[in-house]
């Protein structure tokens, strides 16, 4: 494949040599991991298992734990458990829609957002949300290797923030093709380790389990109460737009097939709103961590996951192998999750940075952003103040996610009001659709003045609750208002061959993109305006003067 596009022959050529200049860098696609496109079905080789142990990989972040052990000491178990509880079932909920669409279809986030109620340039904002989401997160996996560093290496906590964000970049320039190896690779060693202490504990000493059970938490006097309950899972659904992450990896999935969808099926739901099930379970040993760290050694460093293993190894092992032990662990769960918020960040930045400025600077520039944005909330300590910060980022991305899913869930298939496959391409949508915009934006506004007290001390436990609900009942509303008006610019890309084969896959049909002289499959390409030829989705988005989009049609 050459590196250098060659323009077509064109009456005015400045246009096409503008659009080529921005996909100059986009040409080796096996680098870039398809960044700002479609996957295609020549890319994707990978079965359905090994694309779900690589999604699921991406779950072995250590911060389940610090957040079910900070809702543990604060609520107590029995508040906790019941947050983590509802907090999964509502992202097991809203996951399963964007992650069937994700896989189906092969496009990340960002474009099933275009298409379901956002428009073409309305989907910037989440992309920005999702975008702050892999930094925060990178920033307390940061921190919590950087606490296993200083206790196991002696490293001051500003080099151990640093080697934790310098380590992933190796790793994430490649994108599916080593990442996917990383995880499989990784996977297995992670669990032993996660789960052997905790069973160890159980069956040697019944009495934790009953300590776990009676711990009343340092706010509560040990009963079930709502506002706990609420503000426990406010915290848990900040992980909601993790789906995001999943489906940057699930877009890969191979075609659905009636010899394969057992498998696909399968793989899908258990990598796509699966993720939760596990992630529900480690805030739960989080809370269980916790309460054992207490009765042993006191309440201090029970937040800490570098901690709460190096107490439980503590009880199984000898005690010159036990920090070695935390540490392998805490070192192995940052990297695999690192690695995925770092690539998946620079996927949302990208996407962002490209349809705004028509400029195409290539995805390692923004891997670079990204972990700047990290490294520098590690160094102002946010892991001391950890519970906010997700408290507050919860609601945005729970009025995100929930419009998203809603406009898929009702407005495409109830309603029918939003077109049933995805569209993501510039032209073929209007700038900006009000039926998410709006949505969320008005979910989101209400649901953070009531986090901040605006509207009472005794409505701030539910903000989260009145982001999901007020999503939910706009999204379809402001569809039925605007007769899904604003969903499609124009319903014809000017292309006879259809986009979906037989099985109700995208199309594997290859066209050449006259603009980069590339060949893309037919759900990446549309008609050209000013010529007789195709162009991909890419060359439209870095097109600055608009020569090849094509005109509005009602």
């Amino acid at each position: 494949m050459s590196t250098e596009p060659r323009l077509a022959e064109v009456t005015d050529p400045e246009p096409a040599q503008e659009a080529a200049r921005g996909t100059d860098q986009a040409v080796k696609e096996t680098l870039e991991d398809y960044t700002l496109r479609f996957a295609p079905r020549s890319y994707r080789r990978w079965t359905p298992m090994v694309v779900a142990t690589t999604a699921l990989g991406g779950i072995a972040y250590m911060a389940d734990f610090s957040i079910g052990a900070g809702i543990g000491l604060a609520h107590g178990t029995g508040n906790a458990l019941l947050a983590i509880a509802v907090a999964a079932v509502v992202i097991f909920v809203t996951g399963f829609p964007l992650a069937y669409y994700g896989a189906r279809y092969n496009i990340d986030l960002d474009l099933i957002t275009r298409g379901s109620g956002f428009g073409y340039f309305g989907s910037v904002i989440t992309s920005v949300i999702f975008a702050s989401f892999t930094f925060i997160f990178f920033a307390l996996e940061g921190s919590i290797m950087a606490q296993g560093l200083k206790l196991g290496l002696g490293l001051p906590l500003w080099l151990g923030y640093l080697v934790s964000t310098l380590m992933v970049i190796p790793l994430v320039i490649y994108g599916m093709s080593a990442l996917s190896k990383l995880q499989v690779w990784t996977t297995p060693v992670w669990l032993l380790l996660m789960v052997g202490p905790l069973v160890y504990l159980v069956a040697t000493d019944p009495g934790t389990v009953d300590r776990f059970l009676a711990y009343a938490g340092t706010d509560g006097d040990g009963g079930v109460n709502t506002a706990s309950v609420l503000l426990g899972a406010g915290v848990c659904l900040s992980l909601i737009a993790q789906i995001g992450e999943q489906i940057d990896y699930l877009r890969f999935m191979p075609p659905k097939t009636e010899a394969n969808k057992r498998s696909w099926w399968t793989a899908v739901v258990m990598a796509g709103p699966g993720w939760v099930v596990l992630g529900a379970l480690k805030q739960a040993i989080g809370v269980f961590l916790a309460v054992y760290i207490i009765a042993e050694v006191g309440a201090s460093a029970a937040p800490e996951p570098i901690q709460q293993f190096k107490h439980a190894f503590d009880a199984m092992m000898p005690s010159w192998i036990v920090l070695p032990l935390a540490v392998a662990l805490v070192v192995i769960s940052q990297i695999k999750i690192n690695v995925t918020n770092a690539y998946s960040g620079s996927l949302a930045w990208t996407n962002s940075f490209t349809r705004v400025t028509k400029r195409y600077p290539g995805r390692m520039v923004f891997v670079l952003v990204n972990l700047g944005f990290a490294l520098a909330l590690m160094e102002a300590d946010m892991f001391s103040f950890l519970n906010s910060i997700l408290g507050f980022y919860s609601n945005c991305a729970i009025a995100w996610v929930v419009t998203v899913a809603t406009d898929i869930g009702i407005n495409k298939y109830v309603l029918k009001l939003s077109p049933h496959a995805p569209e993501f391409r510039r032209g073929m949508l209007y700038a900006v659709n009000p039926v998410g915009v709006v949505s969320f934006v008005a979910a989101s506004g209400l649901s953070i003045a009531m986090y901040f007290h605006a509207l009472g001390d005794t409505l701030q436990p539910y903000s989260p609750v009145a982001a999901a609900v007020i999503a939910f009942v706009l999204t379809p509303l402001m569809a039925v208002v605007t007769k899904g008006r604003y969903y499609l610019r124009r319903a014809d890309d000017g292309i006879a061959e259809p986009l979906l084969d037989e099985d109700g896959n995208p199309s594997a049909v290859t066209y050449p993109c006259h603009v980069c002289r590339q060949q893309f499959e037919r759900p990446d390409v549309a008609a050209c305006r000013t010529h007789d030829a195709v162009v991909c989705s890419l060359c439209l988005s870095t097109d600055k003067v608009g020569d090849h989009v094509l005109p509005a049609a009602v």
